[in-house]
């Protein structure tokens, strides 16, 4: 089962209602409105949790819903805002809308967040309607609704070294000797179902490590467990790239997978790579050594002979790596991370007015929806303020012209109206 991506939903808190309410106290001669506003809807907000490397919670969980704020008090008391949610996930992860496909954010620092819902405002309550010629209002604001939110969260290791080659090369044995990981190791391909992460120190100092699981023929498209992982080497520095000494041809598996690589992503087929020609504790390794590391050295790349089983040349591999890695320019902040593209937001004003085949009309736009689900109706004066704001934002002109008749069905939002000019 892969715990690198998952689909979740969030909802962020409703807004509390704003109150109706009057002043009545004894020796009190002149009252008046007195109805509080709503507290806010809690927002929710993605944090990054370094001590996280999966997103295997999502697997158990998918939705996810912040506290609701307190509808408004008497004597003009406030409601209690909602407290915001705070969903933890690793660092690399990719945020995007579940239903567009766009990017949200691409959450790499330890700590860092992003408000994925915004929390509904609470509505106000009548005493924040009072005038000099409306002393007495009889209406208030429901609370607004919270914001839903289907997100799509994919999870590239932020490792400093990755580890490539075909299936049973080797490269979980050699994570395990060069690192604290513990992989599954047997003698059959694709015993890495999934990546692994290990931290070796050198010198005092921590490197990260991804076994990826082997790359086939085909990886780029799908074929074989390479194209789920292939975006874990992504954000790499370094490639150590084991090859099977044992192999019936190396030198073809090895241009095999940076076809692959390449193929993926042109950036991954860039990357400096340390070639670990691995099994050397097997004659066939023996034999075929001079061979390749002649063929590779011909193309300028570094090549160490080694056996993860033996732990032979397994440190220089590292070390070599480190080296390489010390002497790549400090990466620009676009270099590899995909940036968000920030777009105007669509207007809140704006409305559409179409009729269905039945006759009845729908009006659509998230400013008068917002207006219609936090309105009390069961007062006059709320409904008449609804009236005016139909006509205030063109609405009710809009619907004339669109032929709407005295007795015709309007509909927005959940609610339905008869229209009466």
């Amino acid at each position: 089962m892969s715990y690198d991506e998952a689909t979740i939903t969030v909802k962020s808190g409703n807004g509390g209602n704003g109150l109706i309410a009057f002043r009545r106290e004894k020796y009190v001669p002149r009252g008046g409105p007195s109805g509080g506003d709503g507290g806010k809807g809690g927002d929710v907000y993605l944090v990054v949790r370094p001590t996280l490397n999966t997103l295997i919670v999502f697997n158990q969980k998918h939705s996810f819903q912040a506290q609701h704020g307190e509808h408004g008090g008497q004597s003009d008391r406030t409601g209690h805002g909602g407290d915001d949610l705070l969903i933890d996930v690793p660092p690399g992860t990719i945020v995007r809308d579940a239903d567009t496909g766009a990017l949200i954010a691409d959450l790499v620092e330890p700590d860092q967040r992003v408000m994925v819902a915004k929390g509904g405002r609470g509505g106000r309550g009548n005493a924040r309607y009072a005038t000099s010629t409306n002393q007495a209002p009889r209406y208030a604001e429901k609370g607004e609704p919270g914001e839903e939110r289907r997100l799509q969260l994919e999870l590239k290791l932020l490792a400093d070294i990755g580890l490539v080659g075909v299936p049973n090369a080797g490269k979980s044995t050699l994570l395990s000797v060069l690192s604290n990981a513990k992989p599954k190791i047997a003698d059959y391909p694709f015993t890495t179902l999934e990546p692994n992460l290990g931290v070796a120190m050198i010198d005092h100092r921590d490197l990260v490590l991804a076994d990826i699981p082997g790359l086939i023929e085909g990886a780029h498209a799908g074929v074989g467990l390479g194209h789920d992982f292939l975006r874990h080497i992504q954000r790499t520095r370094v490639l150590i790239h084991v090859l099977d000494g044992s192999a019936e041809d190396p030198l073809a598996d090895f241009h095999q997978i940076n076809t692959e690589l390449a193929l993926f992503d042109e950036r991954l087929g860039e990357k400096p790579q340390v070639v670990a020609f691995n099994k050397m504790d097997l004659p066939d390794a023996q034999a075929r050594w001079p061979e390749v590391r002649a063929a590779l050295e011909a193309l300028d790349y570094e090549v160490i002979a080694i056996s993860a089983a033996t732990h032979l040349n397994t440190r220089d591999v590292l070390i070599r790596a480190m080296q390489i890695l010390d002497d790549l320019p400090e990466e620009t902040p676009d270099e590899d991370t995909e940036k968000p593209v920030y777009q105007l937001g669509e207007d809140p004003f704006a409305f559409e007015v179409s009729r269905d085949r039945h006759g009845e009309f729908h009006v659509t736009g998230k400013r008068i929806e917002r207006a219609v689900a936090m309105t009390y109706w069961d007062y006059d004066q709320a409904v008449a303020r609804f009236q005016r704001i139909l006509e205030s934002m063109g609405i009710a002109k809009a619907l004339r012209n669109a032929g709407v008749q005295n007795g015709d069905t309007v509909h927005i939002g959940d609610m339905e109206f008869e229209w009466e000019d």
